[in-house]
């Protein structure tokens, strides 16, 4: 199987590229692409050196599947285009509330692949896809009826700059030196910012929009959804909040509760805390 990765030199793109090489698939022909700025460059791939394409002279009809990381811009630009000679997997935002393209996350709604119009599948915003895994089975048992989430977000969210301004700021703090924001609305270094993503007229940011939009189209138009997005000084890994509101609240039952999460694909439970270094049982 021939597969190509626009955006490849970006952290999405490196994070495919280590996916791929660890679940060991079958590739015959690997395609790294970017712009023409980083055309040339190469990229380390299970001990082989790959050189990087120029993304608009790429003739897509050579590969399978072509995996989109490279933003919202690049995908309305070229992922149509790829799509006709290949399937495309596409990690920006751009295509998701497309009524013809699935948004899938495959623990929660891999059924609806069965339902792909335009040789497009978009995947959900970060926060989205871990929020509706541990939602489905709570869903499919009780029915929710709403949602109340808050999103603690690393700087990786946003990219490389970010992560670099993290730790640039940082340290300067810990200096004592005057700290200047490029890819933040305020200081992110020792500091929590409720602003991912630029506001629109309702108050809500686009980052908490697409958790309400994407999460009604993934599991359920019915659920009602409101989010707060906080960005963290925090280089990996996203935490969220979550109060649920189930319809079936007289069925619910403990045992059914921990056994529908555990049981779940990528789900794990945490029943304990530390008390004075110690491991003990939660109430």
């Amino acid at each position: 199987m021939n597969i190509a990765i626009v955006g490849a030199t970006g952290n999405v793109g490196r994070k495919i590229l280590e996916v791929l090489e660890r679940k060991e698939l079958a590739i015959d022909n690997l395609y790294l692409l970017a712009s023409s700025r980083s055309a040339g460059s190469k990229i380390k791939f299970k001990d082989k050196e790959y050189e990087v394409l120029n993304l608009e002279t790429f003739d897509f009809s050579k590969v399978k599947i072509t995996f989109f990381a490279a933003g919202g811009k690049i995908s309305e630009n070229f992922a149509e285009i790829a799509a006709k000679h290949s399937l495309v997997i596409d990690n920006s935002s751009f295509f998701r509330m497309d009524p013809q393209v699935p948004l899938i996350v495959p623990q929660v709604n891999a059924d609806h692949l069965n339902d792909i119009k335009k040789n497009i599948i978009a995947n959900p915003n970060c926060s989205t896809a871990q929020l509706v895994i541990a939602l489905k089975p709570l869903h499919d048992l009780f029915v929710i009826k709403r949602i109340v989430v808050s999103t603690y977000q690393s700087v990786s969210g946003g990219g490389k700059a970010p992560m670099d301004e993290l730790i640039e700021q940082t340290n300067q703090v810990l200096k004592k030196n005057k700290v200047v924001s490029k890819n933040f609305t305020k200081q992110i270094a020792f500091n929590a910012i409720p602003h991912i993503d630029v506001f629109a007229e309702d108050g809500y940011t686009k980052e908490e929009l697409k958790m309400t939009n994407e999460t009604k189209k993934i599991l359920d138009a019915k659920i009602e959804l409101t989010a707060t997005c906080v960005r963290v000084p925090v280089l990996v890994s996203h935490s969220e909040a979550v109060n649920i509101e189930f319809e079936n609240i007289l069925f619910i039952r403990i045992l059914f509760f921990l056994e529908s999460i555990f049981l779940f694909p990528c789900s794990s439970i945490f029943n304990n805390e530390q008390k004075n270094g110690q491991k003990a049982n939660s109430p």
